[in-house]
């Protein structure tokens, strides 16, 4: 049959919803058997993704901490050295002044 002839046994907009339904049919196929596939495994490969990115977030978490313990730790040998340094300079200007004054006492009484 031909669609005039459909048209005017059944009148226009029944015709139509028939259409209708056929090219709703057909989305409704393709949408089921082409694209949820396609949406499934992107789904799996997103939830891949986010795994990873926090994986990488509680690793990134870690080296700092670790970094900042070996920081705290280098500064505390740091200040731990100067103090050492403080003391020795110290010791060594006061055995020079000892020196000097000593120095100076003996030139003084001869």
């Amino acid at each position: 049959m031909d669609v005039v002839e459909l048209v005017n046994k059944y009148g226009f907009p029944i015709v139509m919803a028939v259409g209708m339904g056929f090219i709703i049919k057909y989305v409704w196929e393709w949408a089921t058997k082409e694209v949820k596939p396609v949406i499934s495994e992107a789904n799996t490969v997103l939830i891949a993704l986010i795994d990873r990115i926090r994986m990488l977030d509680n690793d990134l978490i870690r080296l700092n901490q670790k970094v900042n313990t070996v920081l705290h730790l280098r500064g505390k040998t740091i200040e731990f050295e100067r103090v050492e340094a403080e003391t020795e300079i110290n010791k060594i200007t006061q055995s020079k002044k000892k020196s000097e004054d000593d120095k100076s006492a003996s030139a003084g009484e001869s």
